[in-house]
């Protein structure tokens, strides 16, 4: 008899393909993790390891293992699930990723509603950057993500459905009195000189804004990293720096302006989740409430960009 706990190592595993990530993601020792792949190997009488160097990785079996044991997983999670909720009536808790612009736009609403319509159903809301979410969802730590689909480091495959939400464009964000405010759109190449407010390194947006400065011909001077939204704009506000933000960021009440690029970017907004998943129903109403949402209009609609 396989045993679905030691079925999710082996998955998690194959996914993020060392020991040591799959202890740290469970919060176990990886001598615990070790133990019980070794476990699983003598319950299946088939060899699902093998070292390379110092690490170990996937035999054929073990592959095809890891592939079905996912599949098995989600087949028993889907029949509880059903048990559980024979009415109809969306219950169970659902783990919501959102990248910081759209939790207040757009996630927060959605759950006040869901609140409401389906009391039984709980929403687990977790800020989450491109560069984060995706992986959460693949490992189960995240039932359904709200993401940007033109991070191109994480692989988009068969075992995801993409449900598009929008465009959004991506704007110059300038102090209210800066010289460039008197141009409608402007070059990028005119903020050469400038100093920089710049998200995290390896953040999806620390990468474009390097990415499009340097397409421009300069390397920008970074004054300040924040993973905050609104301190960014603050160090903006108050005349420091410029910087390129997701026009979802950039809230009405912030004393600054922005601007259209000469040339312009925008981010594919989507909802994603996997195929097959223990919450159906619950992830279902979920989707369909962020699909549902009220006019933002920072939130075009999908297909009226092109992209970039």
């Amino acid at each position: 008899m396989l045993n679905p706990w030691r079925l999710r190592l082996l998955g998690l595993l194959d996914t993020l393909g060392t020991v040591r990530a799959v202890a740290e993601t469970l919060h176990l020792s990886p001598s615990t993790v070790s133990q019980q792949l070794t476990v699983l190997e003598n319950e299946t009488r088939s060899r699902l390891l093998e070292r390379s160097g110092r690490r170990v990785r996937l035999t054929r079996a073990g592959i095809v293992l890891a592939r079905r044991g996912r599949e098995i997983l989600d087949r028993m999670a889907e029949a509880e699930a059903e048990l559980r909720a024979m009415n109809d009536e969306p219950i169970g808790t659902v783990r919501l990723g959102v990248f910081q612009s759209a939790i207040h736009t757009l996630a927060v609403p959605a759950t006040t509603r869901l609140a409401e319509s389906h009391p039984h159903l709980n929403v687990e809301l977790v800020e989450s950057e491109p560069h984060e979410s995706s992986p959460a969802l693949r490992t189960g730590e995240l039932d359904v993500i709200v993401t940007t689909t033109d991070y191109v480091k994480f692989p988009w495959d068969r075992d995801l459905e993409i449900i598009p939400l929008g465009i959004d464009p991506v704007v110059l964000v300038l102090p209210s009195d800066h010289p460039l405010t008197r141009r409608r759109v402007v070059d990028l190449a005119a903020c050469a000189t400038e100093s920089w407010a710049c998200d995290r390194p390896g953040s999806y947006m620390a990468e474009l804004t390097q990415r499009l400065c340097r397409e421009s011909g300069f390397e920008p001077r970074v004054a300040c990293r924040f993973s905050n939204y609104l301190m960014l704009l603050q160090h903006v506000e108050a005349g420091r720096s410029v910087t390129l933000l997701p026009a979802l960021a950039v809230a009405p009440d912030h004393a600054v302006a922005t601007r259209e690029l000469t040339t312009p970017v925008h981010r594919n907004v989507a909802i994603v989740r996997r195929r097959r998943t223990a919450l159906r129903a619950a992830v279902d109403a979920v989707v369909e409430t962020l699909l549902d949402h009220p006019h933002i209009p920072a939130l075009s609609a999908p297909g009226s960009a092109r992209r970039p």
